[in-house]
This record gives C-alpha cells, structure tokens and sequence, in this order.
C-alpha cells in the first residue's frame, strides 16, 4: 500500500488512491495534523521512540543511539517517580499540553523548519531525525489502522528550497534527514516530489484544457512558485520532467507572517521601542529572538544563560514604568511559542475583522494585545515583496507568461495574499483549492503512477 505524505511545515496530511481519485485520510480526528510534537523532556524522546519500532528498526535503531536510549530511560524512570506524563504526544494534543504547562516538557512546533538549518552538529541532527521519525511514524500507523493493511511505500513532499542559509547543502542535510526518519519509521521505498509541482497534478485533473500554470504553494515553512505544462495532453505522463517549465522557492511562510505580527503587534507591550536610562534604545535583537521560533540560533540566544544576565542588566537601567519585565517573564517561563500562537490566531481572525484582541494574560494578569489589519499589513508588507519576487523569478525562468494562476497551502486563504497576487497579475485568472490538501492529493496522484504494480 502507498500513500501520499505531505510533510508540512505547519500540519501533516496524508491521501491514498481509491477509484481513481485521492482520499485524505483522518489523523487525530481532522484531516490535517499540526506539525508540533510534545515529549516530556527533550532526552525522553529516544526512549519512547525506540519502544514504538518495529523489532527490525528497533534493533538497528538502538545500535545508532545506545548511549542516548539509555540516558532517556534514566530520565523517564526519574519522570515516573514524580508521578509525571511518560508520552508523546503530537498535533493538537501536543499544543494542548504545552498550552497548560508551558515550563514542563519539551515542545516543538515546525520542525521541518530546522531540518535545512546551518551549522547543525551530530547529536542535533540526530534529535531531528528521532522528532522527524516519531512524527512519521504516528502518521504511518493512523492511516493503517484506517486502511485495515500496511504501508511501506510513499511519495513525500519537500520544497523546492528548505529553510536554510546553505543552499543547496541545507537543502540535501534536510531530504537525508527525512529519508533516514522515514526509513527508521518503517517505510520501505520513498520517493520525493516538490510540493508545488503535486499542488499542480492536483489541480490539472480539473482542467479541460492545456494550459501554463503558474503554482504559488505558500506553507507554513517556504514559498514555492512552479510554471507548470498541465492539462488533458500531459497528465497521463509519468515523467512530467519537461512540463516543468521554472520554478523557484524560498523560506517565507505562514510562520514567518506570525512572528513579524508579533513584533509588530505584541513586542511593545513587552518593551520593545523603550529607551533606558541613558537615552540608548532596548537593542531590538532581543525582541526578534524572542519571538523566532523557526530560527535556532535565534531561540537558543534568548535562552542563554547570556541573555538572562542581559535582561538583568537592562532592567536596572530601565525608566520607572517599564514594561522590559514581561520580556524577562517570558523567557523565564519559556513562552515564546505561546505568544507566536496567539499572534497566529490574531492573524486568522483578521481575516475577518478589523480588530482582535488576544489575552496575553499568561504574562501579566489582564494583559492584552490590540491587534489590527493595518499591524497585519505592514508586519506582511516585506514578506508579500519578496513572494512577488519568487513569482517573477519563476516566470522569468520559464520564459513565458501563465495563463492561469493555482495558489494553495495553508497561506493562500488569508485575503491579504489573494489580493496582493491579483495586484501583482490583474489579467490572469487566479484559482485557489484545498490550502491544506492539494499537496498530499498530488503527491497521492503521483503515487499511483509510481507505483503501479
């Protein structure tokens, strides 16, 4: 059995073949599973997941990380004395936990945000690869007890370009990645496919007739532009190499447009903009570090012993009135990703309205965030830029103009987005799908002919 996996950056999807058309199957109780995975301490992690393989994996898998499955069952012996959850836990029940405790535990939202990242070591690239395999892992065994039979074979969506200051190298650090996660997870033949390149097939089997399409696959993580050849004439291919006309793709996504709204729209009740004593202004990096989630380097500097002591020290040179020490309390408590959820929901709801406020009240009792449209666009205004100029690029690299424009991902229903593209393209008719589902139901299409026994 087969299936199509997109991998996404903010949420999971899988489909399969049934009659001809693609199916998106259910994981924990919706058809996309968020991205974000809960353990109850970051060592845990390698002991919970060596007890979930398969005995052959198992195996090879304790051979790889012996000396870190024993320290992790050190630590889960320890947990369990103190009465603590011993589980993983992925999707909305990860977010729920870190929601109700967000010093306990280990909590990840993204991570395939880090997989391209530069300058990771061994023993980091080793816990991406065990979050990577936990993740897959409770994906594969949800579709087979739905499916009622096992799945060893699947195409997996990757970007055109990962989130990575490394090209090409951040590119290939991150697809071993997943192939060893997917390997370990026990999948036995995978294949890859670039995400907007399935958003296209899914797209083309509505269309009656030949057409160039340019893709725009604006996900959580990257944006990815693709000139495709589709239609009637092409679709039956299996080798679709020649109907890629250009393509280019970079790590903008919709947790870019989350963290630049919370500096925006949040920082400042937390500092940002003050000056101390001395006239000088907070230094804005600390602000920026705070709320960079998808950014290791950034993350692991806010956390430092360094910045604690920086925090301190700016504090005391603070005028009366300050609000810099909900920006100590903040990462006392380890809050970065819950301030970036509320911004994220803040985004969504101005979709809608002009104005939301969201409670920050995890900070300082009674704290809220006044949010509005014009915050969004302005935090939005480089980023919808620079997703413009990856839109030129494809086209330029195709050497011709699309008659049609598919954009698509979880991004692509935020009207911000849809009204920029049509500024940017008035003439050409713009179509839009299932944001979350066209990769998984292309990459399943894909499948299909792949592997056609």
């Amino acid at each position: 059995m087969f299936i199509g996996f997109d991998y996404g950056t903010s949420n999971c999807a899988v489909a399969v073949m049934e009659q001809g058309s693609p199916r998106l199957l259910t994981l924990g109780g919706s058809r996309y599973l968020p991205s974000t995975l809960h353990a109850p301490h970051r060592d845990a992690i390698a002991g919970l997941l060596a007890e979930g393989l398969a005995p052959a994996q198992q195996a090879e898998y304790l051979k790889l990380r012996g000396p870190v499955v024993t320290r992790a069952q050190a630590v889960r012996r320890q947990m369990r004395e103190e009465g603590l959850i011993d589980e993983l836990s992925f999707g909305a029940a990860a977010l729920e936990r870190y929601l109700e405790e967000p010093d306990d535990g280990y909590y990840i939202k993204s991570p395939k945000s880090f997989l391209g990242a530069y300058g990771l070591k061994a023993p980091q690239i080793a816990l991406f690869e065990d979050i990577v395999c936990a993740m897959m892992l409770h994906v594969r065994r949800e579709a087979e007890q739905q499916l009622g039979t096992q799945v060893r074979r699947a195409v997996i969506g990757r970007p055109v370009n990962f989130q990575g200051l490394a090209g090409e190298d951040s590119n290939r650090q991150a697809i071993a990645i997943l192939t060893e996660a997917a390997r370990l997870a026990g999948f036995e033949q995978v294949e890859f496919l670039y995400e907007p390149v399935a958003a296209g097939f899914e797209f083309e089997a509505r269309l009656d007739e030949d057409a160039v399409v340019l893709v725009v696959d604006i996900g959580g993580g990257t944006t990815d532009c693709s000139m495709l050849r589709m239609g009637p004439s092409h679709r039956d291919q299996l080798d679709r190499s020649g109907d890629l006309l250009g393509h280019s793709g970079q790590r903008i996504g919709g947790n870019d447009f989350d963290i630049r709204l919370t500096v925006e729209g949040m920082m400042p009740l937390l500092g940002m903009h003050e000056t101390l004593k001395t006239g000088k202004p907070l230094p804005h990096p600390l602000f920026w570090d705070a709320a960079a989630i998808n950014d290791v380097s950034a993350q692991s500097r806010f956390y430092s012993l360094d910045t604690a002591r920086q925090l301190q020290d700016l504090q005391l040179d603070s005028l009366p009135g300050s609000k810099l020490g909900r920006l100590a309390n903040l990462r006392a408590h380890k809050l970065s990703h819950q301030l970036v959820w509320r911004a994220e929901q803040g985004k969504i709801a101005l979709s809608e309205q002009e104005l939301n406020r969201q409670s920050l009240s995890e900070l300082e009792k009674g704290l809220e965030a006044e949010l509005n449209r014009e915050q969004l666009a302005s935090a939005s205004a480089l980023l919808l830029e620079k997703i413009g100029e990856l839109m030129d690029e494809a086209i330029t690299n195709a050497g011709v103009q699309p008659d049609r424009i598919f954009v698509t991902g979880g991004s692509a229903r935020s009207p911000l987005i849809a009204a920029f593209i049509r500024q940017k393209l008035p003439t050409i008719p713009l179509e839009g799908g299932d944001d979350f589902g066209s990769v998984a139901a292309g990459l399943a299409r894909y499948a299909a002919r792949l592997f056609a026994d």
